[in-house]
């Protein structure tokens, strides 16, 4: 038995978290509601973007893992690459998080 929380009550927390802190959140793409994966994009006034995903692990658990970072100096390369995840993955959520020091929240 699979023992994640539905992806949209995940999606719905995250971004409510952000939101009380004072931070801006918002779902770039809604994926599939029960079982669908999550794509993060955290930054700090839209500058200093990273992706975090969930990343399977030895031992079977699945641990948040920055997969991409923004090159200040290309930042379409990093808005195409989110958009492919997206297009490649239709049951992916992708969420962004706008607030200092995001990682703690995903902790």
């Amino acid at each position: 038995m699979d023992s994640r929380l539905p992806a949209h009550l995940e999606a719905a927390g995250l971004i409510r978290q952000i939101q009380a802190e004072g931070g801006f959140a918002t779902v770039l793409q809604k994926g599939e509601r029960e079982a669908g994966t999550i794509l993060l994009v955290l930054c700090e006034n839209d500058t200093n973007a990273r992706t975090y995903e969930r990343m399977p692990q030895l031992d079977g658990s699945r641990k948040w893992q920055e997969s991409r970072v923004e090159d200040p100096e290309n930042k379409q390369e990093f808005r195409d690459y989110v958009m492919r995840r997206g297009a490649q993955d239709r049951d992916l959520w992708i969420i962004e998080l706008d607030i200092a020091q995001a990682e703690r929240f995903i902790g």
